[in-house]
């Protein structure tokens, strides 16, 4: 995989497993080992039969993914590891929002 796709983030954005495993630089199989995991797509996807190619990902998917990517090469972390820094990443970021939005600096 030589080429990086450069995106957009949409909110309508709806990328396929191979849009996504480019925009990440990574092999399909890296992503649906981690959609298989839960770490990426929701409960509310259809994960659980073998039709990876009818998956659809969001922009917030996209950003997710290249967070979890980052975290495994910068730390040579191993993806649970990866999930939990991003997970605690994400929370960190919305308690700010909420604590920006009640006035607290």
């Amino acid at each position: 995989m030589g080429h990086v796709l450069t995106a957009v983030v949409v909110d309508d954005a709806a990328l396929t497993l191979e849009e996504l495993a480019q925009a990440c630089a990574v092999e399909p199989d890296w992503v649906v080992a981690r959609v298989r995991t839960g770490i990426l797509l929701d409960d509310s996807a259809d994960t659980h039969g073998d039709n990876a190619a009818g998956w659809r990902f969001t922009s917030a998917d996209l950003v997710r993914a290249r967070r979890l990517c980052q975290i495994e090469r910068m730390f040579d972390a191993n993806d649970d590891v990866a999930a939990l820094v991003v997970d605690l990443s994400e929370e960190i970021r919305r308690l700010r929002v909420k604590l920006s939005a009640a006035g607290v600096k």
